[in-house]
């Protein structure tokens, strides 16, 4: 079987490293039952991107001024 290939851009590994701490927070909280495990991934993703896209709404990074 073949192993997975995944590559992300910086973008998306912050999301990512974000995501897993919500999720981690959730596990340590003792949120996740066992077997929802995907629920709760796909719920602290989601969470994530919203905090990204509020991130970016807010804030005007390096190259972003008129």
């Amino acid at each position: 079987m073949p192993k997975p290939y995944v590559t992300l851009k910086p973008s998306e590994q912050t999301i990512v490293t974000a995501a897993a701490t919500i999720y981690a927070g959730y596990v340590t909280a003792g949120k996740v039952p066992d077997g929802s495990e995907k629920d709760w991934l796909r719920r602290a993703l989601k969470e994530a991107i919203a905090l990204a896209q509020l991130t970016d709404e807010a804030v005007l990074a390096d190259g972003e001024f008129d």
